[in-house]
Order: C-alpha cells, then structure tokens, then sequence
C-alpha cells in the first residue's frame, strides 16, 4: 500500500521552503505596523493634551456655570469670551443627559477605526492626519465624560445676536477631522464611468 506524502515543511523542496521563509521574514513586526500609523498616533496625542491642558486651566480658572458678564474672561469684546460650562450632550447638546451613551458610542467608534482602519485607508497620510485629529477628540471627550459626567466647553463666540455653541479644543479637532476626511474620501474615489 503506498505511503501519503508527509506535508511537512522539512519534505518540501528546498525552493518551497525558501519561499515560506521569506513570506515570514517579509511580515513586518508590531514595532513597524505601530509605526505605519505614527502620524495618526501623535496627532491624537497632541490634541488629546492639548485638550487636556486647556481644559483644566478653564477649571482652575473659572468654576463651572460661568456664564455671561461678570462670570467670563473677555478676550474680544462682544465676539469671544472664555467660560466654563459642562455638556451632558453632544454637539449643540444633542442628547443632553445622556453622557453616558455617548461614552459608550464613542469608546464604539474608536474600537471601529481600529478594526476597519485598512478599509478606512488610514496608511495614507492625510487619512492619518483626519483620524490623528478625530480620535484625539473623541478621547479627550470621552476622559471628560467619565472624569467629570460632562464634557468641559469653553470656547465662547458671538456673531452678532447669534451665539455659536459653546466647544473646546477636542470638539474642534473632531469636526476638522471629520470634514478633512470627507474632503479627501471625495477627492481620491475613481471617476465614475
């Protein structure tokens, strides 16, 4: 009765073998997929402190509801002021109340980059550079959320008798982050025939 060919790496030919090795020699190590994505890491580091620092100068500077005349720090007269108010909500406080839902959505998204990041294109730089900004806000959102029950807003603008919704350094990396993405996912798809 004949005997079955043992698969083994050590009866495949020589050539074969040499081709497997180089396959596993060719797999880059954790070191160098973590690099791939060094662009996106320090811009979220970056605005995530960014945020951090400015965040609690406002809270050491201003006690939380300081809102109006007299409970703000003016920086242009009539058009930018400095205040210190908690949002339990999303932007222009969608979904006020519900901070913890939101952390949870937002702790969603980050573990969906993370997993969809080849779909995402993240390896191209500008990709890098909208997800570097969106990610550290959505963090430095998410640590307000679960340090404070709110996110801490600040950034207090007047355009006239309209009144823009109160933000911070995070939620502005996020929207930059987001419409920069946009912009690019539109410029680099195939022209359609």
């Amino acid at each position: 009765m004949p005997t079955e060919p043992n698969p083994s790496a050590s009866n495949r030919p020589a050539a074969d073998r040499g081709a497997v090795s180089a396959v596993v020699a060719a797999a880059p190590s954790r070191r160098q997929r973590i690099l791939a994505y060094r662009l996106l890491l320090s811009l979220a580091i970056a605005v995530f402190i960014a945020d951090q620092i400015t965040k609690l100068w406002i809270i050491a500077r201003l006690p939380l509801g300081s809102y109006g005349p007299g409970h703000q720090i003016e920086i242009i007269p009539g058009f930018f002021n400095l205040v210190h108010v908690g949002n339990t909500g999303a932007a222009w406080s969608l979904l006020t109340g519900k901070s913890f839902l939101l952390a949870i959505v937002a702790f969603a998204t980050l573990l969906g980059i993370y997993f969809w990041r080849r779909a995402l294109g993240l390896r191209d730089r500008l990709a890098q550079v909208a997800f570097g900004l969106l990610c550290g806000g959505i963090v430095g959102n998410l640590v307000d959320r679960i340090q404070h029950q709110h996110v801490v807003d600040f950034l207090d603008f007047h355009f006239g008798s309209y009144i823009y919704p109160t933000f911070n350094v995070a939620d502005s990396g996020i929207c930059v982050g987001v419409v920069l993405y946009l912009w690019h996912s539109l410029r680099t798809q195939p022209a359609r025939k």
